[in-house]
């Protein structure tokens, strides 16, 4: 598989990763992404945390950033990203990410559906840098090599009145690509995208 990110930047990052396991947070981001799709591995760590949990993390160094409303601790190449309920502003507030929220390899990880609209989101902040192109891989990802529940999906937008992400998603599928970058013949990636665009 064509790794996005260096593997040894990806493995520092996951081992970075087990060693959180023992603390009450969600995770989002890329790897969230690769928990679902087992696809592309990620860089960097986005989690979210309450308040308490804020506070057993202080421990690591943390360093507030007002101006993005969120948490950073820096691990060697890995930054660690924390979002905090009543605090962070996401597209779907941090408090309300627990409700959407499933187990797999023993980290709480938010589902799915929300993920695709937090990475929408992410990806509308940086659509022309480097972490947006790999927010887009990882969308794909999630499009094509999961099952999505296109129903809750649209409750969920509905539920936070954000309902233009329905159209925006099926203009990003229609003008993706690079088959490549997910590790796709022309002619697998055609079959993929048509189906998750007969979903819709």
């Amino acid at each position: 598989m064509n790794e996005y990110w260096n593997s040894l930047l990806t493995e520092k990052s996951w081992k970075i990763l087990q060693e959180l396991r023992n603390y009450n947070f969600i995770l989002i981001g890329g790897w969230a992404v690769y928990l679902h799709a087992k696809k592309q591995k990620s860089k960097d760590i986005d989690i979210v945390v309450g308040i308490k949990e804020l506070e057993k993390l202080k421990k690591f160094g943390l360093n507030k950033n007002d101006n993005l409303r969120k948490y950073e601790i820096k691990r060697e190449e890995t930054d660690i990203d924390i979002y905090v309920e009543y605090y962070s502003k996401l597209t779907i507030p941090a408090e309300d990410i627990k409700n959407y929220s499933v187990n797999i390899e023993g980290f709480k990880v938010a589902s799915k559906e929300l993920l695709l609209i937090l990475k929408q989101d992410a990806f509308k902040n940086r659509e022309f840098s480097v972490k947006g192109e790999k927010d887009m891989i990882d969308i794909m990802n999630l499009l094509l090599f999961c099952e999505i529940d296109f129903k809750e999906y649209g409750r969920i937008l509905e539920m936070y009145k954000i309902e233009s992400y329905f159209n925006e998603l099926r203009k990003m599928i229609i003008n993706f690509k690079d088959y490549n970058a997910l590790n796709l013949n022309p002619r697998e990636f055609k079959i993929k995208k048509n189906k998750v665009l007969k979903s819709l």
